[in-house]
């Protein structure tokens, strides 16, 4: 055996696939294995992975895995175009695998990467290339993740103690950890940018490069993973909410998208293409908001003056948009405020597909670009409040089931619906400051 695994620089292989909630699940296999056997053929792991809560409980009430089907497996078959070098692991490497079907060999319709596989086999049939980033933020905390959870994740101490955005002192005294990060990243095949600090203490963002789709939510789950363990192996700790404090601002994922054809750029001059994705991106928000904002926590992120989109409108490089349109040429392209740096990316990004593809298909014109202070327009829609009202709007939405399929709908109504009814369910500290005492 040659190569990497044969020379021992490669001595333990990582395959993984996203759930629901974007968490990188899967196995860790021998190298001289993998080469010699689940390269070739492929993995398995137990089907409940699909259907459970972020405690890892079996949830009762889903067709796809459930008691009476008896929990068995999928099979995990990795996509040798997405194996890299893991170089914040010693001697590993990360490769990315599809969920597909023990008995049909099918891509398993639920899981998230084959609903944004289905988008961009959708976009390549009307003879588009679908290129995207998306730019995440997090919050860094000198609090290490054990003694973080040991605190009940309070009283942590941040990496900054004031604002930050664009501050390059404060960035200096994280740089040692940002620095790693965007090392490892470029050596395990994601391509960085820049990092700056944000508008919270402690809060930074990391660009990676833009790409064709499916490889930027792979890029993008490659990317959660390095910064949670180089964190983790740092003593220190790092969160991907939407919304980490009341008192802080929200961490976003802003989608870029921009369709290509012929080797050109069809937003360019803002076409009709541009004008029609544009529109039906914008129109079907609240169809599938649930994929832009999946926990309930993301909802709390959506408040005035806060750099977070609370209505629904677009304009010409203006932050306060949910959509703000920015390049010129064939570097035009649109993006979406509106997802949290809690999405799922490859969700996120079928959400943003489809809903363009189907501006393309019906002509949806936007409304005119809004010109000013897009939270003072009262009169403008808003993003959907809640959690609870946006799982009802998508599994009520016909544009849902015709874009992803009523079986991928019910799925994730339940999912969604699960997650918020453990919240209404749960005693917060909130409600003991609130009440306790003076009730």
């Amino acid at each position: 055996m040659s190569g990497p695994v044969g020379k021992g620089d490669i001595e333990t292989v990582v395959a993984g696939f996203t759930d629901h909630y974007g968490r990188l699940m899967g196995k860790r296999f021998d190298a001289e294995m993998f080469v010699e056997d689940i390269a070739k053929h492929g993995g398995h792991a137990c089907d409940y992975l699909l259907t459970v809560d972020m405690e890892m409980d079996p949830v009762p009430g889903y067709r796809f895995a459930n008691w009476d089907l008896g929990y068995g497996d999928f099979h995990l078959v990795p996509d040798l175009a997405t194996l890299r070098v893991a170089s914040w692991l010693e001697k590993s490497a990360l490769v990315l695998c599809d969920v597909k079907s023990e008995k049909t060999h099918d891509y398993v319709a639920v899981a998230p990467r084959s609903i944004l596989r289905r988008q961009i086999d959708f976009t390549k049939e009307k003879g588009y290339q679908a290129f995207a980033a998306t730019e995440l933020e997090h919050y860094l905390f000198r609090t290490p993740y054990r003694d973080a959870a040991r605190q009940g994740f309070r009283d942590l101490e941040p990496a900054g103690w004031y604002l930050e955005d664009y501050h390059i002192l404060q960035g200096t005294r994280t740089e040692n950890f940002h620095a790693a990060a965007r090392r490892h990243l470029k050596h395990s095949g994601v391509p960085v940018e820049t990092s700056k600090g944000e508008w919270g203490a402690g809060q930074h963002e990391l660009n990676v490069r833009y790409a064709e789709a499916l490889e930027m939510a792979d890029r993008h789950t490659v990317f959660k993973q390095c910064l949670k363990e180089v964190a983790d192996a740092a003593g220190m700790s790092l969160t991907f909410m939407a919304k980490f404090a009341t008192d802080r601002a929200g961490s976003s994922c802003h989608i870029h998208f921009s369709l290509w054809k012929d080797g050109r750029n069809a937003f360019d001059k803002q076409s009709d293409v541009f004008r029609w994705f544009l529109g039906g991106w914008l129109a079907h928000v609240p169809d599938v908001m649930v994929f832009y904002a999946p926990t309930v926590n993301s909802y709390k992120r959506y408040v005035d003056a806060s750099w977070a989109p609370t209505r629904l409108a677009w304009s010409n490089d203006n932050r306060t948009a949910g959509f703000r349109v920015v390049g010129t040429g064939s570097a035009t392209r649109i993006e979406c405020r509106i997802p949290g740096a809690d999405c799922n990316p490859y969700l996120a990004l079928a959400a943003s597909l489809a809903s363009g593809l189907e501006g393309i298909k019906k002509q949806i014109a936007p409304p005119e670009a809004f010109v000013g202070d897009i939270y003072a327009a009262k009169d403008l829609p808003r993003v959907p409040y809640s959690l609870k009202g946006a799982v009802d709007a998508f599994a009520k939405s016909d544009f849902a089931k015709r874009a992803f399929g009523e079986e991928v709908v019910e799925h994730y109504s339940h999912f969604y619906r699960t997650e918020a009814a453990a919240y209404d369910k749960a005693v917060t500290d909130w409600e003991r400051a609130r009440y306790f005492e003076r009730i």
